[in-house]
């Protein structure tokens, strides 16, 4: 990729050479689609062409139209019909904590990566940014200007206002013409049951559901000493108190939610998974390792 972009760097892009997107949900046949091929016996028939991105298989290459147009481009055929991946990113005034990565930066890189991997392996991948309501809704695509148009609108993001993610995602769900992998990025600060109640009609259409909890250290542990002021970042509200007497009350309530996000997430066959900023976001990409 010529351009320089903040949320996939190039050193990104030379450590996801061993990775592919191969969610298990895929290799294991629970989406059907991708392997099912248009074509009659063992023949192929040419579809249309698709320009390269870096980790494409140079074999592909159509080397003819290379002479041409001194540019790469992939013959694609009706064999290789496409999955949609959708991303969903928590662009909420949360999302804002932390520092060196903020839960939004941290989010971001994950979602840059992840929507490059879904593109290089012929996919289409969709991005939607919420926090009360939807904010900006990218269909899915598949060719590497639409990539563009996703790494673009995401370094121009910033957290906005109060998390919303059940309505959020019901306003969602009429925009997703094709089901496929979803996945969600957020600090999850909503109801457990008013959110995956909105996860129901994803799941009838046979959605697979990939969960991403983005939290902090300091969310974690609270590690502050003395006396410090809280501020809510969504609702503006501060309380001052010692963090010691604090401490205790906190940790039981953040892992009662957490461990409600996990047991709701079992019983739905979705996958959850807690991601702290503090580990490096490619190591979230095993989840979709067949």
């Amino acid at each position: 990729m010529q351009q320089r972009y903040k949320y996939l760097r190039p050193e990104d892009i030379h450590r996801l050479a061993g990775f592919a997107f191969a969610p298990k949900a895929v290799v294991e046949g629970y989406y059907a689609g991708r392997h099912v091929s248009r074509a009659r016996g063992s023949s192929v028939e040419f579809r249309d062409y698709r320009q390269y991105v870096p980790g494409d298989d140079l074999a592909l290459v159509d080397w003819r139209v290379f002479g041409r147009t001194d540019r790469f481009y992939l013959r694609t055929y009706d064999h290789e019909t496409s999955l949609d991946c959708h991303l969903f990113l928590d662009s909420s005034a949360s999302m804002g904590f932390g520092r060196q990565p903020s839960k939004l930066e941290y989010a971001s890189f994950f979602t840059a990566c992840l929507a490059y991997l879904v593109i290089r392996g012929g996919d289409r991948v969709s991005l939607q940014l919420f926090d009360r309501r939807i904010r900006t809704f990218i269909p899915p695509g598949g060719t590497h200007q639409h990539l563009n148009a996703l790494l673009n609108l995401l370094e121009r993001n910033a957290p906005g206002e109060a998390t919303s993610l059940a309505a959020s995602l019901r306003t969602a769900f009429p925009l997703l013409k094709r089901r496929g992998i979803l996945v969600v990025v957020s600090d999850f600060f909503d109801d457990p049951a008013a959110i995956f109640e909105a996860f129901a009609p994803y799941l009838h259409r046979g959605f697979k559901i990939y969960l991403f909890h983005v939290l902090t250290p300091a969310e974690l542990e609270l590690s502050e000493q003395g006396l410090v002021a809280y501020r809510d970042l969504e609702s503006g509200q501060r309380v001052t108190a010692h963090a010691a007497d604090v401490r205790d009350g906190y940790r039981q309530a953040l892992n009662r939610h957490i461990q409600a996000l996990r047991d709701w997430a079992t019983r739905r066959a979705i996958d959850y998974t807690v991601a702290r900023t503090d580990t490096h976001f490619h190591l979230l990409f095993e989840g979709f390792a067949p």
